[in-house]
C-alpha cells in the first residue's frame, strides 16, 4: 500500500501544473445502470489523461544529476504525453518508444511537447523491453509507466480529489492495465475510506491483470488484443499486483463490444470523448457486470480521452447500424431505364435517406440483364427498417442485409 502521506505531498507536487478535472454527476447514466453515478472526467486532463499525474510526480521527485541524464519511456501513449510534457517543463531530454501500432494522434501528442519518438515492438511489453535496454546502455532514466511508487503515488491523487469532493461513496470503479493507477488509487481509498468498495476493470483482450489478482499470483498473457489500447498489457508488474491484492476488491473484465458501446454512450449522452480504456468502467455499469451496486453511490474513473479519430468512426458506424438508425442493403435490379428511380422513389416515400450509393451490372454473380444496387440508408430505428424490408418483399426485390 503507498502510504497516504507520500499520495499528499504527490498532490502537493503536481498542484499548479495538473488540473483538478471535475468530478460531477452523470444523469443519463445514472438513469441507464440504477446507481447514483459520478464521472472523474480525466478525459479533460491537460495532456488528455490521467497519466501526467504520475510522470510528473516522478520526475520532480529526481535529483537535478538525473534529471540532466534524460528520461526515457514506454508507452502506448498517454503516458508518454506524460512523461514528454513533463521532461518539457524541467528543460530535459525525453526519449519515448511507442509501440509500432500506436495511433498517430498519440504519436504526434508526444512529439508536441518536444520528445523524440521511436516505434518499436508490437505491443507495449515489446516497446517496453527495447525502452529498459536503451536506458541502460545510454544511462538515462527509466521512469515506468506503472510500477513505481512515484508514479503510483501520482495516481492516487485522483482518488483523494474524488474523496475531498463527495466523501460517501459505495464504489469506485477503476480501469485496469498494468495497474499503477487502481494501487494508487485504492492506496490512497483504503485509508481516508475504507469501507469503499474498490473495484477493478480489465479488458477481455487483456486480461493478465485480472487473471494474476484471481490466483494471487503473477500470470502473463501470450498476446493482447483489444480496442483499450492504454490497458493493453500482457505481463503483470509483481510490484503493482502486490498492492492490488492488499486493496482491491475485485477486477472483472469487459470486452470490445461492450467497450464500444460505452465509448458511444459516453458520447452520445454524456457529450464526453473517452478511449476505450477510459470506458471500460462505464461498460462494466452499462452491461449490468457490478448488479450489486444498484442503487449505490459509485464513483467512476474516465481515465483518459485521446481517441485514435479512425476508430472512433468505426465504432460510430457499427453503433449507427446496431441502433437500427443506419441499414446497409444490396437490392437486385432488372437492368433497364427507370429501374433504379422506381427504387429510389419507394425509399423515398419511406422517408428513408440515401446517403451512399453503387450500382454493379458486371459482377460474375449476375445473371445476365441484371444489376446489384448498394446502397445506405439513414433509418429510424427497427420499427422503420422492417416497414422498408416488407416494402422491398412487396415491390418482389431482391435484398440482403450488411452486418
Amino acid at each position: 500500500m503507498i502510504d497516504l502521506e507520500t499520495i499528499v505531498a504527490a498532490h502537493e507536487r503536481i498542484s499548479g501544473i495538473v488540473d483538478e478535472t471535475p468530478f460531477s454527476y452523470a444523469p443519463r447514466l445514472s438513469e441507464q445502470s440504477g446507481c447514483e453515478i459520478y464521472l472523474k472526467k480525466e478525459n479533460l486532463q491537460v495532456t488528455g489523461a490521467f497519466k501526467i499525474r504520475g510522470a510528473y510526480n516522478k520526475i520532480a521527485s529526481l535529483s537535478d544529476h538525473e534529471r540532466s541524464l534524460g528520461v526515457i519511456t514506454a508507452s502506448a501513449g498517454n503516458h508518454a504525453q506524460g512523461v514528454a510534457m513533463a521532461a518539457q517543463i524541467f528543460a530535459i531530454n525525453a526519449l519515448i518508444v511507442m509501440p509500432e501500432s500506436t495511433p498517430l494522434t498519440k504519436i504526434n501528442g508526444v512529439r508536441y511537447y518536444g520528445a523524440e519518438v521511436i516505434l518499436s515492438g508490437s505491443n507495449y511489453d515489446e516497446a517496453y523491453a527495447y525502452a529498459y535496454e536503451y536506458s541502460q546502455k545510454n544511462e538515462m532514466i527509466f521512469v515506468h509507466p506503472f510500477a513505481d511508487e512515484a508514479v503510483m503515488a501520482g495516481q492516487g491523487t485522483i482518488a483523494l480529489e474524488m474523496l475531498n469532493a463527495i466523501p460517501d461513496l459505495d464504489a469506485i470503479v477503476i480501469p485496469v492495465g498494468g495497474g499503477g493507477l487502481i494501487s494508487g488509487m485504492a492506496s490512497c481509498i483504503k485509508q481516508m475510506a475504507p469501507s469503499i468498495e474498490v473495484i477493478g476493470v480489465s479488458a477481455m483482450g487483456a486480461p493478465a491483470m485480472r487473471e494474476s489478482f484471481e490466483a494471487k499470483k503473477a500470470i502473463d498473457s501470450l498476446s493482447v488484443r483489444t480496442i483499450a489500447d492504454g490497458i493493453a498489457v500482457r505481463d503483470t508488474s509483481a510490484l503493482t499486483l502486490g498492492h492490488i491484492l492488499e486493496t482491491v476488491d475485485t477486477i472483472i473484465g469487459v470486452d470490445d463490444e461492450e467497450i464500444a458501446n460505452a465509448i458511444l454512450f459516453l458520447l452520445e449522452r454524456q457529450k464526453l470523448v473517452v478511449e476505450g480504456a477510459g470506458a471500460a468502467g462505464v461498460a462494466a455499469l452499462l452491461h449490468d457486470k457490478l448488479p450489486h451496486l444498484k442503487g449505490k453511490k459509485v464513483g467512476i474513473v474516465l481515465s483518459g480521452g485521446n481517441m485514435d479519430v479512425t476508430l472512433l468512426s468505426i465504432i460510430i458506424e457499427k453503433g449507427l447500424i446496431k441502433s437500427g438508425r443506419k441499414m446497409k442493403l444490396t437490392v437486385t435490379l432488372i437492368d433497364k431505364p427507370g429501374a433504379l428511380m422506381q427504387l429510389t422513389r419507394m425509399l423515398q416515400e419511406l422517408n428513408a435517406n440515401i446517403v451512399h450509393i453503387e450500382y454493379d451490372r458486371t459482377s460474375t454473380s449476375l445473371a445476365y440483364g441484371d444489376a446489384n444496387v448498394r446502397i445506405h440508408l439513414e433509418t429510424k430505428g427497427e420499427e422503420h427498417q422492417a416497414q422498408i424490408r416488407l416494402s422491398l418483399h412487396e415491390h418482389r426485390y431482391l435484398s440482403s442485409e450488411e452486418n
